[in-house]
C-alpha cells in the first residue's frame, strides 16, 4: 500500500545481504531473522495506523511436515481453511525473495541458477505451493530473484525456500574428445545441494512497496554489478514474456514489471546514468586487457566461447579496443555469420564445439559465456593445454561471465592458467562508480514517482469487491422491486415501451444512489482523499449492506488453490 514503507528482511550472518540494504534506500526498514521465526528488528518499522492488524509480524507457525505428496497438500489446504480468521485480516503480499552478486558469490548463485528455458516449469512449481498465487523468476549472472505474491507472507516465504534448496531442471553442454563433430546437450535434474539454513545466509527478502521499489531499482540498473547498464531492462522484459505465456503472471506481478520496464525506460532517457556505462561484457574485455602486458596486449591470442547476447557483446568491445581477430567457438555457425555479417572490422573465425580444446591451446584470453550448467574446462582440460604465449607471460587468462561458471574453480590450481568470473568485474566498475551514482540519485525521484502510481493501482483493488458487491446489492434489489412493480401493473396495460420506461427508471434511480459511495471507494490518487478514508468508507459500506467481501475473498483464494492441486 501507499501508506506503508513496506517491510525489508535480511537474514542473520549474512554480511554481504546487509550491507546490500544499507545501500538500499533510507525508506526501508531491516528486519534481522535468525532462524525464520526468532525476529530480531534492527530499526523502527513505519506502518499506518489501518495496516497494523494486517501487518502484525507473525512468527509463531508451527514447523509442519514438508512432504511433497498429494495428502500433504490437501492437509496444509485444510489448515488454510482453519485459519480463516487471520487470512481475513491479511492481504495478500507481494514478495521477493533471492541473492544478487551483492549477496551471495558465483559459487552460490550458480547453484540457484534456472535457465530461461526452465523459467515455465519454475512458475508452474512455484504457483502450486499452498500459499502462493502468482510468481515469477528473474535469473541472470548476477541474481537469481523469485517474485511472489503469497496469501500469507510468512509460510509463502517459507515454501519459496524449501523449493529453492530442492529440485531445478538443468541443461548440460557434454564436451567429449571421443566423438567427432558432436556435443551432447542433456537435459536433467539437479538439486542445487544447498541447505536452506545456509540458504538464509546469503538471501534477501522484501515485501511490498520494498520488493518494488528493488525490482523497479533492478529494471533502471541501479541494482546492478555495472550500474546503469542496459542489458537487465532486456532480461526484465523477458520476464514478462516468458510468465505470460506460463499463465504464472497474474494481475499484481504482470502490471509489477510492466511498471518496472517503465521506470527502466524512463530512467535511462531522463538521466544520464547510461551515459559511458560499461556492461559486463565490456567489463571482462577491461579487465583481460588490464591483466596483459600493455605492450601485448593488442597481439593477444583471442578466442570468445558462446556467440549469444553476451559474447557478441565481447566480441564488440574487443574490436573497439583495437582487436583484430577473434576465433569464436559456437554450436551453430549461424548466429556467428550473423555477427560476421555486422562487425566489419574485426575477423571473426568459427569453430564448432568440438574443437574447443584445439582452439584453447591456440589462445592467450579465453572468454566463456555459454548456458552451460556444468563446466567446459576442468583442471586436467587445462593441464594438457600448451603454455600461452610468451609475450603475456605463458599464462593462459581465463574471463568467465557466465553463471553457472563455464571454467571450474578447480582450474584456478593450475600452474600457467589464471581464472575470472563476474565477481572479479568488480575490479574494474568500481573505478567510474562513484560519478554514476551520483547520477543514480536522480534516478530514484523517477522510481519513487513510477512506484506511487503502481501502489496507487493496487491500493484500489482493495476495493474492488465492494463496489462490485454493493453493485450487484443494488441490481438485485431493483430487478426484484421491479417484477413486483410489472406484475401489478398487469400484462393488458404493460405495453413494450412501458416497461422499458419504467426498466429505465429503477436503473436510473439506482444509479443515482450508487453513484456518491461509488466515489468514495475509488483510490486512484487522482483527488485529495486518503487511502485511510476510503478504506473506512469501504469498511461501513461492508457494514452496512452485510457485503462480507473478505469472506467472499477468502472463499476465492481457497477454491483457486483447491483447484490448482485436484488439477
Amino acid at each position: 500500500m501507499a501508506a506503508t514503507s513496506g517491510v525489508a528482511i535480511a537474514f542473520a550472518g549474512a554480511g554481504k545481504a546487509e550491507a546490500f540494504l544499507r545501500r538500499s534506500s533510507s525508506s526501508r526498514s531491516p528486519c534481522s531473522i535468525g532462524s525464520f521465526g526468532s525476529p530480531a528488528y534492527g530499526g523502527s518499522r513505519r506502518v499506518a495506523p489501518r495496516r497494523s492488524p494486517r501487518w502484525e509480524v507473525r512468527l509463531d507457525l508451527e514447523e509442519k511436515s514438508k512432504s511433497a505428496s498429494a495428502s500433504a497438500s490437501a492437509g496444509a489446504l485444510e489448515q488454510f481453511k482453519i485459519s480463516a480468521d487471520r487470512y481475513m485480516k491479511e492481504r495478500s503480499s507481494i514478495a521477493v525473495i533471492g541473492l544478487s552478486v551483492h549477496t551471495a558469490p558465483v559459487e552460490m548463485r550458480e547453484k540457484l541458477a534456472v535457465p530461461e528455458a526452465q523459467w515455465p516449469r519454475a512458475i508452474g512449481e512455484l504457483c502450486n505451493l499452498n500459499h502462493i498465487s502468482e510468481a515469477a523468476v528473474l535469473s541472470t549472472c548476477n541474481r537469481m530473484e523469485i517474485y511472489v505474491v503469497a496469501l500469507s507472507w510468512n509460510p509463502g516465504i517459507r515454501e519459496v525456500m524449501d523449493w529453492m534448496a530442492k529440485q531445478t531442471g538443468i541443461l548440460s553442454i557434454v564436451y567429449s574428445p571421443s566423438i567427432v563433430n558432436h556435443v551432447l546437450f542433456v537435459w536433467h535434474i539437479k538439486t542445487s545441494g544447498i541447505p536452506v539454513a545456509e540458504l538464509r545466509q546469503h538471501l534477501f527478502v522484501l515485501l511490498d512497496s520494498d520488493a518494488t521499489r528493488h525490482l523497479f531499482e533492478v529494471s533502471a540498473g541501479l541494482d546492478s554489478l555495472v550500474l546503469g547498464e542496459g542489458q537487465i531492462l532486456a532480461q526484465v522484459k523477458q520476464v514478462v514474456r516468458v510468465g505470460q505465456g506460463s499463465r504464472g503472471l497474474g494481475k499484481n506481478i504482470d502490471r509489477m514489471f510492466k511498471d518496472a520496464i517503465t521506470a527502466g525506460k524512463r530512467v535511462r532517457s531522463e538521466t544520464n546514468i547510461a551515459s559511458g556505462a560499461v556492461s559486463v561484457s565490456s567489463a571482462a574485455v577491461e579487465l583481460a586487457l588490464m591483466k596483459l602486458p600493455k605492450s601485448h596486449s593488442a597481439s593477444a591470442r583471442m578466442l570468445v566461447i558462446g556467440a549469444g547476447k553476451m559474447g557478441k557483446l565481447v566480441i564488440k568491445h574487443l574490436a573497439a579496443k583495437g582487436c583484430k581477430r577473434v576465433v569464436v567457438v559456437n554450436r551453430s555457425v549461424e548466429r556467428v555469420d550473423a555477427i560476421r555479417e555486422e562487425m566489419k572490422d574485426i575477423e571473426i573465425i568459427y569453430r564448432p564445439f568440438s574443437e574447443m580444446l584445439t582452439s584453447s591451446a591456440a589462445a592467450d584470453v579465453i572468454f566463456t559465456s555459454t548456458a552451460s550448467e556444468t563446466p567446459l574446462f576442468l583442471k586436467e582440460h587445462v593441464e594438457a593445454l600448451p603454455p600461452a604465449s610468451e609475450a603475456v607471460g605463458s599464462a593462459r587468462l581465463f574471463v568467465d561471465i557466465s553463471v553457472p561458471r563455464n571454467v571450474g574453480s578447480c582450474v584456478s590450481n593450475v600452474e600457467h592458467a589464471r581464472v575470472y568470473n563476474v565477481d572479479d568485474l568488480k575490479e574494474v566498475v568500481e573505478a567510474n562508480k562513484e560519478d554514476r551514482l551520483r547520477k543514480a540519485m536522480e534516478a530514484q525521484s523517477i522510481i519513487t514517482q513510477e512506484l506511487k502510481r503502481f501502489e496507487a493501482w493496487r491500493d484500489s483493488l482493495e476495493t474492488v469487491p465492494t463496489i462490485k458487491k454493493l453493485r450487484s446489492y443494488a441490481d438485485r434489489i431493483r430487478a426484484s422491486e421491479l417484477e413486483k412493480c410489472l406484475q401489478k401493473i398487469g400484462d393488458d396495460a404493460l405495453t413494450k415501451k412501458l416497461r422499458k420506461a419504467v426498466d429505465e427508471l429503477s436503473s436510473g434511480i439506482v444509479n443515482k444512489l450508487l453513484h456518491g459511495p461509488l466515489q468514495h471507494l475509488r483510490c486512484d490518487g487522482t483527488d485529495g482523499r486518503t487511502l485511510d478514508e476510503t478504506l473506512e468508507n469501504m469498511h461501513a459500506l461492508n457494514r452496512m449492506f452485510s457485503l462480507d467481501t473478505e469472506k467472499a475473498m477468502l472463499e476465492q483464494k481457497i477454491k483457486a488453490k483447491v483447484e490448482k492441486s485436484q488439477s
